[in-house]
């Protein structure tokens, strides 16, 4: 039985004298654990740690198994309402034929209409950075072959060798 490190359940809890808090939220007041224990036994439950910190600590009377399966309940259904963002990466030369941008482009654009991100990346090579105008020039002329499908989400902007923009499909 594999569980959180910081949930201490029944003989685990070593403080004397605990506050307890039943399952269905009566309050027994602070009482020796021993005490707390033989109640949550009586009723068949655990008694578990929820704040170790607090003056005395505080444990509630629960039936840990069905808590720890809704809990994970939650967060499986946490999982599926988030949405992944998925970003495709486009990578292009400054000296880059308009036949093999219309043919990138064509990519971009399946891309987007399936909903990703597209990232254009320019590299620059040796000489090619001390112009990265070039670059910037040249996703310029990408944008316009796009922006009927898509929004600008990051102007052009150099970063290290590379002249980067992150197009996202319009909503």
């Amino acid at each position: 039985m594999s569980r959180e490190k910081d949930v201490f359940l029944n003989d685990e809890i070593r403080a004397v004298e605990v506050r307890c808090v039943g399952d269905d939220g009566a309050s027994y007041g602070v009482i020796s654990r021993d005490e707390a224990l033989e109640i949550a036994n009586r009723m068949g439950l655990d008694l578990v740690l929820i704040a170790p910190d607090a003056k005395p600590p505080v444990c509630k009377i629960m039936d840990y198994g069905k808590y720890r399966y809704q809990q994970e309940k939650k967060q499986k259904e946490a999982k599926k309402k988030q949405k992944t963002i998925e970003i495709k990466e486009i990578k292009l030369g400054v000296k880059i034929a308009q036949n093999d941008i219309n043919y990138k482009v064509k990519h971009a654009r399946e891309f987007l209409e399936s909903g990703k991100h597209v990232k254009f990346r320019v590299f620059l090579k040796g000489r090619e950075m001390s112009s990265p105008e070039a670059g910037v020039v040249l996703l310029n002329r990408i944008w316009e072959s796009v922006s009927d499908i898509a929004d600008r989400d990051k102007e052009p902007l150099l970063e290290g060798r590379y002249v980067n923009m992150l197009v996202v499909p319009k909503k």
